[in-house]
């Protein structure tokens, strides 16, 4: 008998095996594609709210600010006076005239510099706190009384130490944000469970093997917490630093408007901090939701 073989459009594939004659039918999934329905209705439920919520607010505010006795300018006017800084965020007339931008990227060096010395130091100083039972006990009451120190109260021990706002401005970042990433690395690492401990005995790996390969996986999800809670500070510890040391960044910015009473622009600023680190918060948040899922699997 000879073989035949026949396809259906999308549903199964039959086929005829020679010799004995039988015909084997394959049931085929059809591939789904992309269902428009369905992302719609997710875009719709995260995005709809929050412009409904901004939209009514906004118009709170005019209403408010409106009238004639009002000290707060209303959004009309504020998109009016600062419409260049709205809509030319990147603009460059000289060294400090330029838009608000170029101020935002020279604060994120700032605090890619601080956080980032200070989410390596933090992680370090938290496995090795973590893996002593009286280190923790020691040290822990310290770090939670220096993390709640404002970020400008270390401002004049930097100046003093440093004698230069760029370092002391890092510095400010560094020891504001190093703390939540010390705490919650010291937590995970006190939560590995004994039987991962075990393993690594077995295997009987040395200490910079363990780090890597039973530490950092296992801790990962409270690592990622106290980074998240880091960033956070790291940014609203370089606004307040920068109002004070000056420079070209978003803080001084704001200080230098205050001083000669553009109120419209410190409202666009503040609207730029606030997405900015809206920004940072969900980045380390897709990173760590990449890393844990890693470490899961």
């Amino acid at each position: 008998m000879t073989a035949t073989a026949r396809k259906p459009e999308n549903t199964a594939i039959t086929a005829a095996v020679p010799k004995s004659g039988t015909v084997i039918t394959i049931n085929r999934r059809p591939v789904q594609g992309p269902n428009a329905r369905k992302i719609a209705a997710s875009i719709a439920r995260n995005v709809i709210p929050p412009f409904v919520v901004l939209a009514l607010l906004l118009g709170i505010w005019q209403v408010l600010c409106s009238g004639p006795g009002a000290t707060l300018p209303p959004p009309s006017q504020v998109f009016q006076e600062s419409y260049d800084l709205i809509a030319y965020p990147f603009f460059s007339y000289g060294t400090q005239d330029i838009g608000l931008g170029w101020r935002v990227l020279i604060s994120l060096e700032r605090v890619a510099y601080g956080f980032g010395l200070a989410a390596i130091a933090g992680v370090i100083m938290g496995a090795v706190i973590g893996q002593s039972v009286w280190a923790m006990r020691g040290l822990d009451p310290i770090f939670q009384v220096l993390r709640t120190v404002p970020p400008l109260a270390w401002l004049p021990l930097s100046l003093a130490a440093f004698q230069d706002s760029n370092p002391s401005a890092i510095f400010v970042i560094f020891i504001t944000s190093i703390w939540p990433v010390i705490i919650n690395t010291a937590v995970g690492v006190r939560n590995i469970p004994q039987d991962y401990r075990n393993v690594a005995q077995v295997l009987r790996l040395n200490q910079l093997e363990f780090f890597y390969k039973i530490m950092l996986p296992s801790a990962a999800p409270y690592i990622f917490t106290g980074l998240r809670i880091g960033i956070g500070l790291s940014w609203l510890a370089i606004v307040a630093a920068e109002m004070l040391t000056g420079g070209v960044g978003i803080g001084f910015f704001i200080w230098d408007a205050w001083n000669s009473s553009r109120l419209p622009d410190i409202i666009v600023a503040l609207a730029y901090i606030g997405v900015v680190g809206f920004i940072l918060d969900k980045l380390v948040a897709a990173l760590g939701n990449v890393v844990t899922r890693g470490a899961g699997n």
